[in-house]
C-alpha cells in the first residue's frame, strides 16, 4: 500500500493484521483430550520454554514400529486419586533444565490442549513433579501464538473444569 509522507513522497507503508489472543491467567484449568485427562490445573510460566506434565512409571514402548511411551499421571494436585494411564507417540528425548539447574533426559510427546473454547497443539516432556505444587507447567512455546498472560489473574479460560472429579472417582 502505498501514501504520500509530509512531503508529498510516495511512502510504503506495512498493513500489520493482528489476531486478537484471548488473555489467561497465571494458572488455568486445561484438558489434555488425547491423553484422557479431562481436566488438569496448569501454571502459565513464561519462563519455562517447554510444557511439563506430571508422570510417572514412565516406560517407552513399541507399537506396530512406532516409538512410544506408556506412563500414568496423577492430575490432580495433592492427592494421588485419579490415576491416569497415558500412551503417546515419542517425538524427542531431550535434556532439560528445570529450574534450580538440575538436568534430567525427558521423553517429548505432542499432544492436544484444550482451554476455554481453543485446542492447538503442545510439545509436553514427561516427568516427576509430584513434590511441585502444579502437575503441569504450561511454558512459552505452548501458549506462543494463542494466548497472553496476565499474570495478576487467574482462571480466566475456564473455570469450570476444576469440578470435573467428582467425589465418586476419587475414591
Amino acid at each position: 500500500m502505498r501514501q504520500l509522507n509530509a512531503l508529498g513522497k510516495k511512502v510504503r507503508t506495512k498493513i500489520i493484521h493482528r489476531t486478537e489472543k484471548t488473555v489467561i491467567g497465571w494458572r488455568e484449568w486445561v484438558s489434555l483430550p488425547d491423553l484422557g485427562i479431562p481436566s488438569i490445573k496448569a501454571k502459565i510460566d513464561t519462563g519455562a520454554r517447554t510444557s511439563a506434565l506430571h508422570a510417572f512409571q514412565i516406560e517407552p514402548v513399541i507399537r506396530r514400529g512406532t516409538h512410544k511411551v506408556r506412563f500414568f499421571v496423577h492430575p490432580l494436585q495433592r492427592t494421588e486419586r485419579p490415576e491416569i494411564a497415558c500412551m503417546a507417540d515419542v517425538i524427542d528425548i531431550r535434556t532439560v533444565s528445570d529450574s534450580s539447574g538440575n538436568r534430567e533426559k525427558r521423553f517429548v510427546i505432542n499432544t492436544p490442549v484444550r482451554m476455554g473454547d481453543s485446542e492447538w497443539i503442545i510439545e509436553v516432556t514427561l516427568t516427576d513433579r509430584k513434590d511441585m505444587l502444579f502437575r503441569m507447567l504450561l511454558g512459552r512455546s505452548g501458549i506462543r501464538g494463542h494466548k497472553v498472560v496476565d499474570p495478576g489473574r487467574s482462571f480466566l479460560a475456564d473455570k469450570d473444569l476444576g469440578h470435573y472429579y467428582s467425589r465418586r472417582c476419587m475414591k
